[in-house]
């Protein structure tokens, strides 16, 4: 071999080593993100929400008219209140009753005392007894119908407490809150606009823990397991590139046909398989930014 054919072969070895990879699968990040709507219809008496605005978990950003249903809830509230005065008071009322029949039941024991010394006839004591049953059986209608009563008015303070905790969780709907910590990516209503239940108010992403959507091939899928520690390297344009640690969070149970947009190891593979590689973010990754991931237990396919 003279010179130059050597000098030849010696580039190409060295261009062909240049174009090696040390990926496995590409991508772009995703996040897990949430459009929060209204759960409630009225104006929007409080908004406090930015574009790029760091939320966190449960903190209020907006308040809903809740005027109509705060009035409602004390109305409820008084309703309850009149019917428990209704309610009658059993043991007051049956007193006097109690009382009868315990003179009726001193009158029949003083007869059939008398009865029994010959001073008074069997008809006198008959007619104490019967006096005493009636009495008894007038206590008995009386409780029955006592109790009846304050079932009824217990029913209806139930059913009164019911509408008022429906309202109170209306209440609270009227009451917007982040329901994830994370960054605001999009606002879509305005203070003082009139907000109707399901209509889009913001979303919200959690930006600290990010996806890598990766494809791979059929080949490569033996080789890719939950919870598998990877290296995924942000691409960020220009040739620079940072590493970061990654797990692999999720494998798709169904084959696709490979997006357009996607490539793979393999060039000639029709199917693949969409993997989430879920990584910890230091804040200069991105939603949308392109990324690769290296399978090979966390190490770069180049090492």
């Amino acid at each position: 071999m003279n010179k130059c054919s050597f000098a030849f072969a010696a580039l190409l070895l060295a261009a062909c080593a240049g174009d090696k990879k040390d990926y496995d699968a590409a991508g772009t990040f995703e996040a897990t993100e949430i459009t929060v709507s209204a759960e409630a219809t009225g104006g929007l008496t409080q908004f406090d929400v930015v574009e790029g605005q760091t939320l966190s978990l449960g903190q209020q950003v907006g308040l809903i008219d809740t005027v109509q249903l705060a009035l409602k809830a004390r109305g409820l509230g008084a309703t309850k209140a009149s019917v428990a005065n209704q309610r009658p008071n059993t043991q007051v009322q049956i007193a006097a009753l109690r009382q009868q029949i315990a003179k009726a039941e001193m009158e029949r024991k003083r007869f059939a005392a008398l009865v029994k010394d010959g001073a008074a006839n069997q008809k006198q004591l008959d007619d104490a007894t019967s006096a005493v049953n009636v009495l008894k059986k007038q206590l008995d209608a009386q409780v029955a119908t006592l109790g009846n009563s304050t079932s009824s008015l217990n029913s209806q303070m139930t059913a009164t407490d019911i509408q008022r905790e429906q309202v109170l969780d209306q209440l609270r709907k009227c009451h917007i809150v982040a329901p994830i910590g994370g960054t605001v990516l999009e606002k879509y209503a305005e203070l003082g606009e009139f907000a109707v239940i399901g209509e889009p108010l913001f979303k919200l992403a959690d930006v600290d823990n990010l996806f890598l959507r990766a494809y791979i091939t059929s080949a490569q899928l033996s080789n890719v397991k939950i919870g598998q520690e990877v290296s995924v390297f942000c691409d960020y344009g220009n040739g620079n590139r940072k590493q970061y640690s990654g797990k692999v969070a999720w494998i798709s149970s169904q084959a696709e046909f490979t997006p357009k947009t996607i490539l793979t190891d393999d060039e000639r593979a029709n199917l693949v398989y969409a993997v989430k590689i879920a990584v910890k973010n230091d804040g200069n990754i991105k939603i949308g930014m392109y990324g690769e991931v290296a399978f090979r237990s966390g190490e770069s396919s180049a090492e």
